[in-house]
């Protein structure tokens, strides 16, 4: 497995420190590392994490500072972390004894971010990229160097102390690397939804997630039946026009039916239907969608803000293989209900089936962005020099203690893969619940954590 032996520590670019309402006070610390840690003397990026640390005693933070840090590694890939105070992870740690860092993965939020702007222009150089120029910097921006990124900071704050890190989805992918990467840095890892297929390729993964998918869609339909002619109704009028969004992009009809990426998160249910029923009472009111609803669908897609989500997504499942674009081709294979040819032909009570968290070829030229980025994302589509970012050996003789929460419904990580990898990895624990969707870490952070608090302290019924 490709990994440097020795990370070397971030250097501090700059830090702000302020309070928050609720009794934060709040660190903000930019740090220059490596963007190839094969090449660490190379060109640097910069990565942002913020400290969030218990003020309640008003004491500027002083006693907080000494708690132990919890890393939280957000979903994705490509997204940044929001203010701490707006997550409720932060309370359920400080009362547990603990101050938070939240990162913003390289790539991300107030790291050096990767728009198709900043991918195609080498500020450092003060020259513009070529295509595969483009192709080869964003292979630096995977789990792998997440990694690496958390183990130079760590050495900059907290010297040889080990930490606890929580990874919730693609951020449990990431804990799961660092755990056959840099053990040596983690005292604890807890996953959310987060325990990652260990495959080469992700045509399997996609396999099983259609079918769930497709699970959700009947849930959908079943609580929203006047939604199989409603649907049907917005996709003839998104055949016959050509809608624009706010930002530039087209609204198809298959983009519209991405929507049912919402469908696996407490609450997504719901939320689809509203946007639906806002845009059929704009076709029966205004025989046009109105802006307010075109910008609340834009708001659902978030392909066009965070780029790397879209072009690196299916190669977080990539070790060796390319993936030339797996969703779309296993889509072939799938339920006719995902066709959305002849809508007028299907039968009335038929319905048309939502795709899910897959990426298809055609996002790069229905989204504004992500058009921008069409050359270099087909190139990392047919790549298969992909670095190795699971070592089962090392999971096989793992001493971190790691407690996982896998969800039995949940749409974006397959149960039974979570399971086989939660397996393979020694001493892991896991809690194991149907009633609980992906995104319960902050839906239900009480019932999540607490449970697995259960594990790490051995509570036993």
């Amino acid at each position: 497995m490709s990994s440097p032996a020795t990370i070397p520590a971030a250097t501090t670019v700059k830090t702000e420190s302020y309070r928050v309402a609720g009794g934060y006070k709040i660190v903000d610390r930019w740090f220059n590392v490596p963007l190839d840690y094969s090449s660490p003397t190379s060109e640097t990026i910069v990565v942002f994490a913020r400290s969030a640390i218990p003020n309640k005693s008003n004491d500027d933070g002083e006693s907080g500072a000494k708690m132990p840090y919890a890393v939280y590694l957000q979903g994705g890939p490509g997204f940044e972390c929001g203010p701490p105070n707006s997550h409720p992870l932060t309370n359920f740690l400080f009362e547990k004894g603990y101050q938070l860092l939240y990162l913003d993965q390289r790539g991300t939020g107030l790291s050096t971010i990767i728009t198709p702007a900043t991918l195609a222009r080498d500020h450092r150089l003060s020259k513009n990229r070529t295509v595969q120029e483009q192709a080869r910097y964003l292979k630096h921006f995977r789990a792998d160097n997440i990694v690496r990124d958390c183990e130079a900071i760590r050495k900059v704050l907290l010297d040889n102390e080990k930490w606890t890190v929580v990874g919730q989805s693609f951020g449990g992918f990431c804990a799961t690397a660092y755990l056959s990467l840099h053990p040596e840095g983690l005292k604890e890892v807890f996953t959310a939804g987060g325990m990652p297929p260990l495959v080469r390729n992700p045509d399997e993964v996609y396999r099983r997630t259609y079918k769930k998918v497709e699970s959700r869609n009947a849930v959908y339909y079943e609580k929203y039946p006047q939604d199989i002619a409603n649907v049907k109704s917005i996709l003839r009028h998104l055949s016959a026009s050509e809608v624009l969004l706010p930002s530039g992009g087209i609204l198809t009809s298959r983009r519209f039916m991405g929507l049912g990426l919402g469908f696996g998160g407490h609450g997504g249910i719901d939320s689809i239907h509203f946007l639906v029923q806002h845009a059929v009472g704009d076709l029966e009111l205004f025989k046009e969608l109105t802006y307010k609803t075109l910008q609340s669908i834009e708001a659902h897609q978030s392909f066009d803000g965070n780029i790397i989500y879209a072009i690196g997504h299916e190669t977080i499942y990539c070790q060796g293989e390319a993936s030339r674009w797996s969703a779309n081709r296993v889509l072939q294979d799938q339920s006719p209900l995902f066709v959305l040819d002849n809508i007028a032909q299907k039968p009335e009570a038929e319905p048309v089936y939502f795709t899910g968290e897959m990426v298809y070829p055609w996002m790069f030229d229905d989204y504004a962005e992500l058009r921008k980025v069409k050359e270099v994302a087909t190139i990392l589509a047919h790549d298969a020099d992909w670095t190795q970012l699971y070592d089962e050996s090392k999971l096989a003789e793992n001493t971190v203690p790691v407690y996982a929460a896998t969800y039995v419904e949940d749409m974006y990580v397959d149960f039974e893969f979570a399971r086989e990898t939660a397996a393979k990895i020694k001493g892991a624990k896991e809690f194991i619940t149907n009633a609980m969707f992906h995104n319960a870490i902050r839906n239900k952070t009480e019932g999540v954590m607490a449970e697995l608090w259960k594990l790490k302290v051995g509570e036993v019924d």
